[in-house]
Parts: C-alpha cells; structure tokens; sequence
C-alpha cells in the first residue's frame, strides 16, 4: 500500500500503557506516517514529548503533538491529518466499543482509517456503509494476504552473507520492535549500514521496507514469508547488519514463538529483551504462568545453536536505582553486555557487533 502522510492516533485513554504500543511506535518515529495529534481522554489538553533515545513523556508544556479528548474537539482545531490510525491493541484484537464513535465520525469527516487491531473492520457492515457514503477508506493492516501471494521457505536464507540480529524477548510487549529500530539507529548513526525486518503491523505503519505481519500469516507460510523479506532486504539494501523484530516469547503459554527465528531465519546473534520486573507472563497472572528465569531463556537459545550477544532491559515501572541495580546485576551475573535502551541509548552496541562479526 502506497499511503502515507500526516496522522492523528487513536489511543483510547490507554496513552501511557503498553497496549498503546502502536501509538508508541509512531510517536517515535515512522518514515510512512508522521503523527500530529493524539486522541485520548485521560491526557485530554497535555502534549506528548519524545527524548533523544525514545522515551516518551507527557507534558502541560506546548510540544508538536497535542492530545485532544475526542475526535470532534480534534476536527474543531486547525489541526489537519491525512489519516486516523488506531493505535491500541484490545483485548482479543476487536475494535472496543468505545472508540468506534470516533471512528465512525472520522469516516464522515473525510479521513480515513488505518487498522492494525485484528478485527478486520472491512467487514463491519455499518463502518462500510459510513465508508461509502462518505467516500472514505478503510485500510485492514492485518487482514491476510491470500496463498497465491505466499512464499514456502526454501533455503535462500542461507544465500544471506551478512550478520542477521533477531531480538527476541522473554515476553510480550516487551519493546522488541523499539529496540530493534534503536539499534539501526544507532548504527546509522555511526556511519555502518543496516536495516530492519519487520514482523507486525507496527513494523509497516513505521515505513520499513521489508517484513511481513506474523500473526496475520497462515501457519504453513511463517517460515518462507521470514526468509523471503530477510532475502528481499539483503538484496535490495545491501546492509552489513540485519536486524528482525521478534514475536511474543519462546515459552508464552498463550502464543509460544520465536523458533521460526531462530531455524528458519538462520540467525547469526540473538538479542535478549527482558523485563525483571514482570514475575508472571503479561495477562496470565490469574494462572499463575510464571515467566522462567532469565538465564534458563538464554540456556534454551543456546540450545538452538545461538548465541545471546547482549540483554536489553525494559524498565518500566522501576526506580533509577533499580535500573542500575538489575543491569551490573544480570551483567555481572551472566556475563554478558546489558543495555538500558530507552533510558542511556545504546552506544557500545556496534563495538559488540564488530567484535563478534567481523574481528577475527
């Protein structure tokens, strides 16, 4: 799809929680869509302001995102955008009932709607008869691609002759994509080329290249849909680092993933992003599904034949001190480089990756 432009981002009053992760994602950057405005009601009249490594606060001090309650206090401003992307994930992935006044009354208001929730809204009969009436669209980022369209794996992966960094997590929601992106950033910033694989909806909302959405996948195409976009983007961009955005956790009982990266996709260095403050896997506390340890996670990616290269924290919710405290921890305890990457950046990755590439 060839859309683009200036967007507002509906994020539902869940602006400052993790299932605003596609809101998230935009706000830090995208190459497709540049975010103007934010629709939510519990930061009405507050700004969103975004640091040099991507962290996200907001504030009563005037930046160039303002929040609006709802979409008619938003089309009542001088505020003009090309598009209306929903920007959280529900529960279960349908549009909550909440929101769709907003997006009804965007699709009477000449803007129209991009959907990366898993309802596929094509087929709300009464957001299409709005649709059509009002000469608006509506573009189902998830809606899947049919078989013709498809690519079985067939080993091309092994034809890739640059280092391939998947970052993998220990659960969802962890801040893989951002971390992924960060990380080509970063080398970007330090004059190496590289490039980045996406695996969600997000991933394309930010403009990457390559990639396709996992989870809108038939199971059968997983394995060659992951090599072909790695292949297509060692082709096309001639990187010397790929990185790949990872998928949920190697042993999140709700949606077990990660294999597929590490098999299939030929993996030269994993990654690791964790949370250690996270005792239960995310939504799963009332079953008591404990998140395994740390270093069993990385045992059990060895025992695929990879190597963990560095960990990347996710710290929310933590004190500066337990920030630190867990990073000389777990480095000194694993013996392995940890990154804090939305709170120091991550400067020291590419002296990493060039030790471990491309140092003999």
């Amino acid at each position: 799809m060839k859309i683009k432009g200036n967007v507002v981002v509906l994020t539902n009053g869940k602006l400052n929680t993790k299932s605003a992760k596609t809101a998230h994602g935009l706000i830090r950057g995208s190459k497709r869509f540049n975010v103007v405005a934010v629709i939510d009601s519990s930061f009405t009249n507050k700004f969103v302001h975004i640091d040099k490594n991507g962290k996200i606060d907001l504030l009563d001090k005037k930046s160039n995102i303002p929040i609006f309650n709802d979409m008619t206090s938003f089309l009542e401003s001088s505020v003009k955008v090309d598009f209306c992307i929903i920007g959280v994930a529900s529960a279960g992935g349908l549009l909550p009932d909440e929101m769709r006044e907003d997006v009804i009354l965007s699709l009477k208001s000449n803007i129209s709607i991009i959907n990366g929730l898993h309802s596929i809204l094509n087929e709300d009969e009464e957001l299409i008869k709005v649709s059509r009436q009002n000469n608006t669209k509506i573009y189902d980022i998830r809606v899947s691609r049919p078989r013709n369209e498809l690519s079985f794996w067939s080993g091309k992966i092994h034809e890739v002759n640059v280092p391939k960094i998947v970052v993998l997590g220990t659960d969802c929601g962890l801040g893989k994509r951002t971390t992924a992106k960060l990380i080509v950033e970063n080398l970007t910033k330090n004059n190496i080329k590289s490039d980045m694989v996406y695996t969600g909806q997000t991933g394309w909302m930010q403009g990457w290249d390559h990639g396709f959405i996992f989870d809108s996948t038939l199971n059968d195409f997983v394995s060659g849909e992951l090599e072909k976009a790695i292949y297509d983007c060692y082709i096309s961009k001639k990187p010397k680092y790929i990185l790949i955005e990872g998928q949920a956790a190697l042993r999140n009982p709700s949606g077990p993933c990660g294999s597929e990266f590490l098999i299939s996709a030929n993996v030269d260095g994993v990654i690791l992003q964790h949370s250690p403050k996270r005792k239960y896997f995310d939504g799963w506390e009332h079953v008591n599904a404990v998140m395994p340890s740390l270093d069993s996670e990385i045992e059990l990616i060895n025992s695929y034949g990879k190597e963990v290269i560095a960990v990347t924290l996710n710290t929310q919710g933590m004190t500066d001190q337990e920030k630190i405290f867990h990073k000389q921890l777990i480095s000194k305890d694993l013996d392995i480089p940890v990154f804090l990457p939305i709170d120091e950046g991550l400067d020291g990755i590419l002296e990493i990756l060039e030790s471990k590439f491309y140092e003999n």
